[in-house]
């Protein structure tokens, strides 16, 4: 098992690399060429700035078994496609019984925003999501290593 970050946005890149370690598990960040990260503990795969190709790269190195930390749809619908575990950074983990939901969420949700309608936006992030991603990082984690 490899965990497998979309790195660019992600908010949890210490969590994930505090955790792993502990557990021995290697890392890979995949970020654009436009972010800046590095840690001596994760390995840091660049991508050039094109329309999801970091996405793309990330999907195309996963494996089965594979962990990937996304909070883009498509990528962890990919994810789950190739047999890998998909959480979200708030903790959520996908699956392949709500993937149809989230689409469609998602779908939706891009209308609205194209025909202006209102949306809210988003909350700033909470020591409570902290807290849950990590608590569910860490069961998937021990699920896996039974």
């Amino acid at each position: 098992m490899r965990i497998l970050v979309d790195g660019d946005a992600c908010p949890v890149k210490e969590i994930i690399i505090r955790v792993a370690k502990a557990y021995g598990i290697p890392v890979d960040m995949y970020i654009d060429s436009s972010h800046y990260f590095q840690d001596d503990y994760c390995r840091t795969i660049i991508i050039g700035k094109g329309k999801d190709a970091v996405d793309f790269a990330l999907i195309s190195r996963a494996a089965r078994g594979d962990l990937i930390i996304t909070g883009d749809y498509g990528v962890a619908t990919m994810a789950l496609s190739k047999g890998a575990y998909c959480i979200h950074p708030n903790g959520f983990i996908y699956s392949n019984d709500n993937m149809d939901r989230l689409l469609m969420e998602r779908h939706l949700s891009a209308k609205a925003r194209k025909a202006k309608k209102s949306y809210t936006k988003m909350k700033k992030r909470s020591v409570e999501q902290d807290r849950l991603f990590e608590q569910k990082l860490i069961g998937l984690l021990e699920n896996h290593k039974n």
